[in-house]
């Protein structure tokens, strides 16, 4: 696999963890939330500075 695609892989899990966020926001779990936006947060800085 190129390094392209693996950025471009981290891009994606970190967007789909952005949704994660936003469906347990609205559940009303904050504390799931604030790990999946952690989550998130390093999956698309990962994918960042694999570009």
């Amino acid at each position: 696999m190129s390094d392209n695609t693996l950025s471009i892989a981290m891009m994606f899990i970190g967007l789909f963890l952005v949704g994660g966020v936003v469906s347990l926001i609205k559940q009303g779990l904050k504390a799931g939330a604030a790990i999946c936006a952690v989550g998130a947060a390093l999956a698309i800085t990962a994918g960042v500075m694999w570009w």
